[in-house]
């Protein structure tokens, strides 16, 4: 709960600072300027643009935190979306006030093309990496029977060894979850590493939406996973118990 709270803090004192106080020494890429070409920035607006941009995305990551304060778990997708979106109009938004790429009319200046292209292709290719993560985390969750163990596909996926398994359980529910460490939550879409209340460290594969949930104890790690629907997840769960006797 409290990284929500910490990452709005850290929001709304980087807007205070450049557009308040103007430090414009904060604003990536200006700060590395030439003095010749720094002078051609309207560094007020930029600063009012990215004040602007920080007290919007502090303020959506408060909201998120409170919402979670009061049980209310909506997960850190809307925010992470809102912060991808938002920053990319900063990005557009803040060429227009480099008068080193447009002239007072706000047109492109004659070879400055060339200057925009490389950030504008940096931003394209994220996007579609961003895009192909995204699609994939929102896959079911596939596994296989193997015969040295239960292999669980996917970006985090491994093989877990059938005499490494220590506990199994059928869940009805999934564990209160702190945080994400290193995985994707887009919406009930759950995948990677995340910190639990009851388990601690765990490795999650789970539509949140589509219960029971498997609980595999093994070699001291802990995964939950659920399949597409509810009837394959507890035949995949008796196929576990099966071969763990």
């Amino acid at each position: 709960m409290w990284i929500y709270f910490i990452i709005a803090a850290s929001f709304i004192l980087i807007g205070l600072a450049v557009h308040v106080f103007k430090w414009y020494f904060l604003i990536a890429g200006y700060n590395t300027m030439p003095k010749e070409k720094k002078e051609k920035v309207n560094t007020e607006a930029l600063g009012r643009l990215m004040g602007f941009y920080s007290y919007a995305n502090g303020f959506v990551f408060l909201v998120t935190g409170i919402l979670y304060a009061l049980d209310i778990k909506i997960g850190m997708t809307p925010a992470m979306v809102f912060l991808g979106v938002s920053t990319v109009y900063l990005l557009i938004k803040a060429q227009k006030y480099d008068g080193n790429l447009f002239d007072e009319k706000g047109k492109l200046r004659k070879g400055a093309g060339k200057e925009l292209a490389i950030p504008l292709s940096i931003l394209l290719v994220t996007f579609l990496v961003v895009a192909v993560i995204m699609f994939f985390s929102s896959q079911p969750t596939q596994v296989t029977f193997l015969e040295e163990g239960l292999q669980v596909h996917g970006m985090y996926g491994e093989i877990y060894a059938w005499e490494s398994i220590e506990e199994i359980e059928l869940l009805e529910t999934l564990p209160n979850i702190e945080m994400r460490t290193n995985g994707s939550a887009l919406g009930s879409h759950l995948k990677g590493n995340f910190r639990t209340t009851e388990f601690g460290a765990v490795k999650l594969f789970v539509n949140g939406k589509i219960p029971p949930f498997v609980y595999l104890a093994s070699n001291g790690k802990t995964v939950i996973f659920n399949l597409e629907d509810s009837q394959k997840t507890e035949d995949t769960y008796e196929e576990i118990l099966r071969r763990t006797r």
